[in-house]
């Protein structure tokens, strides 16, 4: 069958399953096999469902992903986000702007520690989202500070998303972590800047400032004594993944190592470890884990499908009048994955695009690790847009605030971030690679 034929019959099926709400993992699965065998018939499939899905996960460099949940969940678990925020709280009282700046730098902090933006975006939509409320914020500009905030996570490292762009490109994960601190830092920046402008307007006008009766402070006291074990243990793991991995005295799957033994030690030292505490750590990091495994055997097949029908060769050609010029290039791979993580959940994006980008971007001669933080960042804006955005989600299901109010803000601070945060390092690329170059030499 005529191989243009074959990729319509194929993308097509792709988005009819995506609409029925199957899983990505089995939607990938279904249509590499269909195109496959549209393709090449019957006799390749032996080679290609032996032992490749067992290797690809099979991997040294994919032990990361659970070690990093792992760490996340311990420092879930035991509350230290809470108590975080108790102290920003505490810090910021009277100055109700300074509260929502600090609400930001604590997710991007938190993401720093945890790598998970679904979690910390909820834990932010629980502890946070009463108290900006109750200082001035709207519900949905503040279910929008906490979905932005956690969404960091998704280039502040140690960022799954990164991990598994390493892996797919055999990039070196430290290098990727260490690329992203600059970038996220500009995330972060961005969202707190169209978070003043959002706060000032609605202080404009006057909206009410006793919505919420609960506060942080009457429902979540803390001593000083766990203030200070909270924010040496925070500083404690932040050294552990940054100072490590860019002094070379860890490698990234060590980093996630000793930081979830500095976590556990530090659920120890807070009174939070018992049965409960393991069990649910250990369950929701075998869930996470699995979940990622299970799509890049999907992605595996999708992308031999890809290879197969020489998709790239094909887009390549295509592109072929405005390859000369990489930032227009880059500008409409920009759009077609901000349009793909509005859609899809990030990890499957990631594994199944870039079987197709990496031979356009190798062919401008773009630097592969630039592109890995570029994508990171716009996995990042990805999470607050409708209609997967997950932080999103995280947000409203714990807060009780709706959906459609907190995903119009949240939009804007995504469409802020892809253009200020995205256009700099396409005008820019020492942002992401001036740190990974002074880290080798």
């Amino acid at each position: 069958m005529d191989a243009v034929i074959v990729i319509t019959i194929t993308l097509t099926l792709l988005v009819l399953f995506l609409l029925s709400g199957l899983y990505i993992h089995s939607v990938l699965f279904a249509c590499g096999i269909i195109g496959i065998i549209l393709l090449e018939g019957f006799d390749i499939l032996p080679g290609l469902l032996g032992n490749e899905p067992f290797n690809r996960v099979a991997s040294y460099t994919l032990t990361t992903i659970p070690l990093y949940v792992l760490m996340a969940q311990f420092i879930l678990k035991a509350d230290i986000v809470k108590d975080i925020f108790y102290l920003v709280h505490k810090v910021s009282r009277g100055k109700n702007g300074a509260l929502g700046v600090l609400t930001m730098i604590i997710g991007g902090l938190l993401g720093a520690v945890s790598g998970s933006g679904t979690a910390t975006a909820a834990s932010l939509g629980q502890v946070a989202v009463p108290e900006l409320r109750r200082h001035g914020y709207s519900g949905p500009l503040a279910g929008a500070i906490a979905a932005a905030a956690g969404s960091l996570s998704g280039v502040i490292p140690p960022s799954i998303i990164l991990i598994l762009y390493g892996v797919a490109t055999e990039t070196p994960i430290g290098s990727l972590f260490i690329g992203s601190v600059i970038p996220g830092i500009l995330c972060m920046l961005v969202f707190i800047a169209v978070m003043l402008v959002y706060y000032k307007m609605e202080k404009k006008q006057h909206v009410a400032q006793d919505e919420v009766a609960a506060t942080v402070e009457e429902a979540h006291y803390v001593s000083v004594p766990r203030l200070i074990t909270v924010i040496f243990i925070s500083f404690l793991v932040m050294a552990v993944i940054f100072v490590g991995i860019y002094s070379g005295l860890f490698t990234p799957t060590e980093a996630g190592a000793v930081g979830s033994f500095v976590a556990l030690l530090a659920a120890l030292v807070l009174g939070k470890v018992n049965f409960n505490f393991i069990k649910y750590s250990v369950i929701e990091t075998l869930r996470l884990t699995g979940m990622v495994l299970i799509i890049m055997i999907g992605a595996q097949i999708f992308g031999r499908f890809i290879s197969l029908s020489l998709i790239p060769r094909k887009l390549i050609a295509m592109l072929e009048p405005i390859m000369d010029t990489p930032a227009l290039v880059l500008i409409v791979i920009s759009v077609v994955l901000f349009i793909m993580f509005m859609f899809i959940e990030g990890a499957a994006v990631i594994l199944m695009s870039i079987p197709v980008l990496l031979p356009i971007i190798n062919a401008m001669q773009i630097d592969i690790l630039w592109f890995g933080v570029f994508v990171g960042v716009i996995c990042t804006i990805g999470l607050l847009t409708p209609p997967v955005g997950l932080s999103v989600y995280a947000v409203a299901g714990v807060s009780n605030i709706r959906l459609e109010p907190i995903f119009r803000i949240g939009m804007v601070f995504a469409l802020a971030a892809l253009v200020v945060v995205c256009g700099l390092m396409i005008l820019f690329p020492e942002l992401a690679t001036y740190l990974p170059n002074s880290m080798d030499s």
